[in-house]
């Protein structure tokens, strides 16, 4: 076989490549399952820590000494609605509407901040009134504990802004849509890890 065959049977090769998208259906999702699963580990450690030291007081104050029921409902609430916010974008974002779905969205980054910043505010007057994170085993995993999950709450509005910056540029398009499915998981997931910090932590600390 000479050059110039050789040279010809490669130019007629065909090149295979992908014209579709290269990006697996619901593979995103189960990515998030399982990462949402190894975050579940984490809050479980924590809980199981709470569990274990959070009646050591070492002559301290106790959760009844410290936590204001009244306030601690109040931002629970906060979170509660901005978990009713987001399921309405998510509903306005099935129908396409963009403006609507902002307006949501916009709605549940505000009930996120009011509850950051009802919890920062427990915080420090926690810590003026002496109640700081060595005081105590407990206080450690009690800070600890909301601490994590208020970080959570913390990155999940920085998520939510930056969403919101690219469907203001970009639209409802496909990958919009994912972004928003798997933040909106997230997002439900913090509500239900709050739900067990608050009965169990708060609820159980002050009635028991």
């Amino acid at each position: 076989m000479t050059m110039s065959e050789i040279n010809t049977q490669t130019a007629e090769k065909p090149e295979f490549y992908l014209t579709e998208d290269h990006h697996p259906e619901n593979s995103t999702n189960l990515g998030f399952w399982l990462y949402l699963m190894s975050d579940c580990l984490i809050f479980a450690v924590l809980f199981a820590t709470y569990a274990v030291v959070g009646r050591n007081y070492a002559a301290g104050p106790s959760p009844a000494d410290l936590f204001d029921l009244k306030l601690v409902a109040i931002n629970t609430a906060m979170l509660l609605f901005s978990s009713i916010t987001y399921g309405f974008a998510m509903l306005q974002m099935e129908r396409g509407a963009k403006a609507e779905t902002l307006f949501w969205l916009g709605i549940t980054g505000l009930f996120g901040l009011a509850f950051l910043g009802l919890e920062l505010y427990e915080f420090y007057h926690l810590i003026h009134e002496g109640a700081t994170p060595q005081r105590s085993a407990f206080l450690s995993a009690f800070f600890t504990l909301v601490g994590t999950h208020g970080l959570h709450v913390t990155f999940g509005i920085i998520w939510l802004i930056t969403l919101m910056v690219q469907v203001s540029k970009r639209g409802l398009i496909p990958e919009n849509r994912r972004r928003l499915m798997c933040l909106s998981m997230f997002w439900h997931f913090l509500d239900v890890v709050w739900i067990g910090v608050f009965s169990v932590v708060y609820l159980m600390g002050v009635v028991g």
